[in-house]
């Protein structure tokens, strides 16, 4: 049986909204990239006092235009699919709702300042809008280079957890408390910040042995640096050409994404995709 077909309008409006091959879809997302990034520089403008208090009525106009926008954007992506609870419980779905509610939610708790991290969570919709980095940076391809190596990645994980529990405990018996060194706990800790070139300095060794052992794990840590690099830069020059058929536009009747341009069935719902 044959898929109910949407009305035209419909078509022409999930084109826009969950495409982005098209000249309207890139000014959507481009539009709805700017209106996010500005939304979260409002939210940390409130949060300064001082700007706060003189610009208190330009932020509030401001806030209620975004949360508006965004508010019409939820219910056009909710009207242009056939099975609107796919969206609405997505991940996407979810963040869309919850970065939309604090204004509305102020009417009713006066005191709504701790709703402003629900509002920075519109930073995480960028990552639906970086689908176009696809025309400029391939963004499926990292994702798919950074899937496919992070098994490898976990491995190396494990492994420089390994070594900053030996190396931290053997700092614990080179220095001891009398240096700082009051655990072994702290000494691996002490271990990891210098391992990944941080270095605090709140603990620093005193002993030349153990000012040699800080030095062998210093040098250690920048080539530790470079594995990770180098696991995914492998995976993604092997994947590079895997990914060529890459696809820009999504599934009209729930609104997954279409991962390549020649795919016959979305690979969520099963409806029959219209491939040029």
């Amino acid at each position: 049986m044959n898929m109910q077909q949407k009305p035209n309008w419909k078509n022409k409006l999930h084109e826009v909204i969950y495409g982005t091959h098209t000249p309207a879809g890139k000014v959507f997302d481009i539009t709805l990239l700017i209106a996010i990034i500005y939304s979260i520089i409002i939210v940390m403008l409130e949060s300064v006092e001082s700007f706060d208090e003189k610009y208190h009525s330009f932020f509030n106009i401001s806030e209620w235009t975004i949360t508006i926008l965004f508010s019409i954007e939820y219910i056009l992506r909710i009207i242009c699919v056939n099975q609107p609870k796919k969206y609405i419980f997505s991940f996407y779905g979810i963040v869309d709702l919850l970065s939309t509610l604090p204004k509305y939610i102020s009417f009713f708790i006066l005191d709504s300042q701790f709703l402003s991290v629900f509002r920075a969570l519109r930073l995480l919709r960028v990552f639906r809008i970086l689908k176009l980095i696809r025309f400029v940076g391939e963004s499926n391809k990292l994702i798919r280079a950074l899937r496919n190596s992070r098994s490898k990645i976990f491995i190396f994980i494990f492994f420089v957890f390994i070594i900053s529990i030996i190396l931290g405990t053997v700092m614990y018996l080179i220095e001891g408390p009398e240096n700082g060194f009051k655990s072994i706990p702290q000494s691996i800790y002490w271990c990891i910040v210098t391992l990944t070139t941080v270095g605090f300095g709140d603990i620093t060794p005193q002993t030349a042995v153990g000012q040699v052992l800080a030095t062998i794990i210093m040098i250690i840590g920048y080539g530790i640096i470079a594995v990770p690099t180098g696991i995914v830069s492998a995976e993604y020059t092997a994947t590079k050409d895997k990914t060529s058929n890459t696809s820009n536009s999504s599934c009209p009747n729930c609104g997954t994404d279409i991962v390549f341009s020649d795919a016959s069935y979305c690979r969520r719902c099963g409806n029959k995709l219209h491939n040029a």
